[in-house]
Order: C-alpha cells, then sequence, then structure tokens
C-alpha cells in the first residue's frame, strides 16, 4: 500500500493547489470595460438591430398610376381577334351537315325521275347515310333480326367495290366518300321493305316481287345520281348492275 501511495506522489508533480480556485475572475470589470467603448448592446433590445435610415419617417408616394387609355373599342358584333362573327359560317356547316343539300339528295332517291343536281351529288355527306343506315338496323331489329355487323361490314365492301369501279369506268375519278354518300342515301327504299317485313312476312309471292321493286328503285336512284355527278352519258345500266348486286343483298337480310 505504501508503494502506492509513493507512485501516485510521484506521478505528476505540479505547483497547482486547491488553494488557487479561490481566487475568482470578475467578469463584470471586463463587461464595463467592453460597455465603455461599445456603448450600444445590440442585445438589450427586443426588437434587434434598426438602421439609422429607417428610423427616419418615410414620407409617403405622393405619385400617379400610370393608366393607358384605350384607343380602340370593339363593336358588339365583332370579336377582339378582328373578325366579326357575322362573317363566320355555321356550325353545322363547318362539321359538314347541311340540311338543305340532304333534303335535296333524299328528294332525289325517292323521285327516279327527278334530275338529279350534279354539284350538289358529288359532295362528302355522309350524316344522311348513317341515319339511314342506323334506320335500316332498327326495322331489322324490330323484325327480330339482329344484323348489324352485316349492314355496316356489307356497306363497307360494297363501297369499296363501287369506289374501285367507278374510277376504272369515269374519266374524272371518284373520291371514297362521295361514292359512300351516294350508296347510303340510295339505301332509304329499302328501309320501306324492311319495314313491312316487321308487318308481315315476305317470304312469298308479294315479298319476292316488292323486293325485286326495292331493288330495281335502288339501283335506278343511284346509277342516275353517279351518272350526273361524273358525266358518264350513256352508261346508266353498266352502274346500275353491280348497283343492284349490292342492294339484293340487303333485301336478301330483310326477306329472309
Amino acid at each position: 500500500m505504501s508503494n502506492f501511495d509513493n507512485f501516485n506522489t510521484d506521478f505528476y508533480q505540479t505547483s497547482y493547489s486547491i488553494d488557487d480556485q479561490s481566487q475568482g475572475y470578475n467578469y463584470n470589470a471586463g463587461g464595463a470595460q467592453y460597455s465603455k467603448q461599445y456603448p450600444y448592446d445590440p442585445y438589450s433590445q427586443q426588437g434587434g438591430f434598426i438602421p439609422q435610415e429607417m428610423n427616419q419617417q418615410q414620407q409617403p408616394y405622393t405619385g400617379q398610376i400610370y393608366q393607358p387609355t384605350q384607343t380602340y373599342t370593339p363593336t358588339a358584333t365583332e370579336s377582339v381577334y378582328g373578325s366579326t362573327f357575322d362573317d363566320e359560317p355555321p356550325l353545322l356547316e363547318e362539321l359538314g351537315i347541311n340540311f338543305d343539300h340532304i333534303w335535296q339528295k333524299t328528294l332525289t332517291v325517292l323521285h327516279p325521275l327527278k334530275v338529279a343536281d350534279g354539284s350538289i351529288m358529288n359532295e362528302t355527306d355522309l350524316a344522311g347515310p348513317m341515319v339511314f343506315c342506323l334506320a335500316f338496323g332498327a326495322t331489322l331489329l324490330l323484325a327480330g333480326k339482329i344484323q348489324f355487323g352485316y349492314v355496316y361490314g356489307i356497306s363497307a365492301m360494297g363501297c369499296l367495290g363501287m369506289y374501285c369501279l367507278l374510277n376504272l369506268m369515269s374519266m374524272t375519278g371518284v373520291s371514297f366518300g362521295c361514292v359512300s354518300s351516294v350508296l347510303g342515301y340510295c339505301l332509304l327504299p329499302m328501309i320501306i321493305l324492311s319495314t313491312f317485313a316487321v308487318i308481315f312476312s315476305l317470304q312469298g309471292i308479294l315479298g319476292i316481287v316488292l323486293a325485286a321493286l326495292i331493288i330495281g328503285w335502288c339501283s335506278f336512284s343511284a346509277s342516275k345520281i353517279f351518272i350526273s355527278a361524273l358525266a358518264m352519258d350513256g352508261q346508266q345500266l353498266l352502274v346500275a348492275y353491280p348497283c343492284a348486286l349490292l342492294y339484293g343483298v340487303f333485301a336478301l337480310i330483310s326477306v329472309f
């Protein structure tokens, strides 16, 4: 034990004694000296540091706000883009729906002996044909025949075949939309046949005769319109034959 005490005393020699802790350090004196050199204490104010320039009272702004003068006032019927609403075409005309032309084409189909207007028939109007196709499918549905797929499928194949045939026969050529429009409008008499099929059965002599008349009506109207629109004089029978084959398929769907 004595050896451990000797080792503890000989381990490190220093002149520090516990009595030196009684001597304190006067922090206030240094603080007083610091406060004399710097009279402003930034932590003594609660609002923080405020520059001297901002302590001065600010003067209110007495200027005027710039307001541009309107040199041009558009009228009530003129838009801000510079075009008038009176010059704009109707919305239905922009969509390609013209009820006057639809009515004239319908009358041309219903009256086979009426002379067709080539300028009107050469338009690509699919609003009327879509309505007639839907009406034809609806009348078949009333007769208990769900044949919408056959109606649209046969119509597409028939329009494609007539488009190729008329481009080979005519000198001017024709668009696919024009062919679809004419064949769709001439489907109107076939709706009459499908309506008769709702009332009574067409599987007899009367039905066969009525179907033959409707096929001739549709093919004659379609060939008349194609001849007038494409200036194919003397070729109406050549155009009417493939049209009769197409409408004959629709007649078979209506009868059977």
